[in-house]
C-alpha cells in the first residue's frame, strides 16, 4: 500500500501561506495597536481590490482541498465527511487568524478580518471539493492511477513534480534555470559581514563571472526540462507511460514558463523568452527524453543525479543580467508581493531538495516490486 502524498503537499502548501502572508520577514516591531482590533473592525474595510478578494478566497482553497483529501486517504476506518470538511476549514481558518496576528507586527502587512473571512471561506471551499470527489468516485480513481502509474514509494516524487510547475512562475535568469543561488548567496554573506573581522575570510574572485554562451544556454534549458522526466522516471516502470509523462512535463514546462513571462512583462511577451537557444534546449529535452526511457529506475536516479549537479553547476558559474534583475523588482514592488517571496523560495530551493531526495532514493537498496 502506498503513504498518500496528500500530508506533505498540506505541509509543503501550509509553509508557503506562511511565507507569502509574512514575507520579507523584516521590521518586526510593535506598533502601539491592540493586536485583536483587526477582528472588530468594520467589513468591508476602506481600502480592498478586486485581487484582494480573489488572491484570499482562492489562495487557501487548494490548502483546504489537500488537508480534506490526507483525512480522507490515510485513516484505517473510513471517517464521516462532514468531520473532515469541518476539521480542515478549522485548521485554515486557525492558520488564516494567526497569520492575520502575526501581521500586526510587520509595518509592510495590514491585519485585515475581511482577509480572514474569505481565507476561512477558500478553506471550507476547497475541503468541500474534496469531499465532492470523493462521493463522486474521483479520489478512488486517482488511487487506481496512481497503483498502475507509480511505484509505491513514489510519495517523495510526486510531491516534487506537484512544485515544480509552482517553482517556474517566478522569473529565472535562464528558462527553466532553478537554483540559480551562488551570486546572491555570496553578495548577502558579504553584506553580513561588512564591518566585522571576519570579512577577510571572504574568498576573492579570481575572474568575474561570464555569461553563459549560447551552447550554454542550450545545456541548461535541456537540463532543466530533463530533470523532472528523470524524475517521473524514478518512479515510473511502464516505458510507454514515461513517455507521455515526459511530454506532458514538457507541456506543463512550456506553459508555466510563459505564464511567468505573462506575469512579468504582460501577455504581449508571453512568448519573449523562447529565443532560438531556447528552442533548441526543448527539443533537446525532448530527444533526451526519449533515448532514456529504457533506462532502469536506479539507473534513472543515477542519470538525474549527474544532471541536477551539472545543471546546478553550469547555471551558478554564470550571472544575472541587469533585465532580469529589474524584473525581479517589479516583482517585489507589484502587485505579487505576496508571492514573491514563495517563488523564489520555491525558485531556489526546488532543485536542491530534489538533489537530496535523489541522493537518498540512489543510497538505499531498491524494494522488491
Amino acid at each position: 500500500m502506498h503513504k498518500t502524498s496528500a500530508w506533505p503537499l498540506a505541509a509543503s502548501y501550509a509553509a508557503l501561506v506562511v511565507f507569502a502572508s509574512l514575507f520579507p520577514f523584516d521590521g518586526w516591531r510593535a506598533q502601539g495597536v491592540d493586536p485583536w482590533m483587526f477582528l472588530v473592525a468594520p467589513l468591508p474595510p476602506r481600502y480592498w481590490t478586486g485581487f484582494d478578494v480573489t488572491s484570499n478566497l482562492l489562495g487557501y482553497a487548494p490548502l483546504g482541498f489537500l488537508l480534506a483529501l490526507a483525512m480522507l486517504r490515510s485513516g484505517q476506518t473510513r471517517r464521516s465527511v462532514l468531520w473532515v470538511v469541518l476539521a480542515a476549514a478549522l485548521a485554515g481558518s486557525v492558520l488564516s487568524l494567526c497569520m492575520e496576528f502575526l501581521q500586526i507586527y510587520l509595518p509592510r502587512r495590514v491585519p485585515s478580518n475581511l482577509d480572514l473571512v474569505l481565507n476561512a471561506g477558500g478553506t471550507l471551499l476547497g475541503a468541500l471539493v474534496a469531499a465532492l470527489l470523493e462521493r463522486l468516485g474521483a479520489i478512488d480513481r486517482w488511487s487506481h492511477f496512481r497503483e498502475r502509474w507509480f511505484v509505491p514509494d513514489a510519495r517523495g516524487a510526486l510531491v516534487l513534480i506537484a512544485l515544480w510547475p509552482m517553482a517556474l512562475l517566478f522569473p529565472a535568469g535562464v528558462p527553466f534555470g532553478l537554483g540559480q543561488v551562488l551570486e546572491r548567496l555570496e553578495a548577502a554573506v558579504e553584506n553580513a559581514l561588512q564591518d566585522t573581522p571576519f570579512i577577510e575570510w571572504m574568498p576573492l574572485r579570481e575572474a568575474a563571472l561570464e555569461p553563459l554562451s549560447p551552447g550554454g544556454e542550450v545545456l541548461c534549458v535541456m537540463l532543466g526540462l530533463l530533470v523532472p522526466c528523470l524524475l517521473g522516471y524514478c518512479v515510473i516502470r511502464h516505458v510507454g507511460r514515461r513517455a507521455a509523462f515526459a511530454f506532458t512535463v514538457l507541456g506543463v514546462g512550456v506553459a508555466f514558463t510563459a505564464l511567468s513571462a505573462a506575469l512579468s512583462w504582460g501577455p504581449s511577451h508571453a512568448w519573449g523568452w523562447l529565443e532560438q537557444p531556447v528552442r533548441v534546449g526543448v527539443w533537446a529535452a525532448a530527444g533526451a527524453s526519449v533515448l532514456l526511457l529504457m533506462l532502469p529506475r536506479r539507473a534513472s536516479a543515477a542519470v538525474l543525479l549527474v544532471a541536477l549537479v551539472w545543471h546546478l553547476a553550469l547555471l551558478n558559474q554564470a550571472p544575472t543580467s541587469v533585465y532580469f534583475a529589474q524584473t525581479l523588482q517589479e516583482w517585489e514592488q507589484g502587485r505579487f508581493i505576496r508571492f514573491y517571496g514563495v517563488g523564489q523560495w520555491l525558485g531556489w530551493l526546488w532543485p536542491y531538495v530534489a538533489l537530496l531526495y535523489v541522493l537518498v532514493r540512489v543510497s538505499r537498496r531498491e524494494p522488491q516490486t
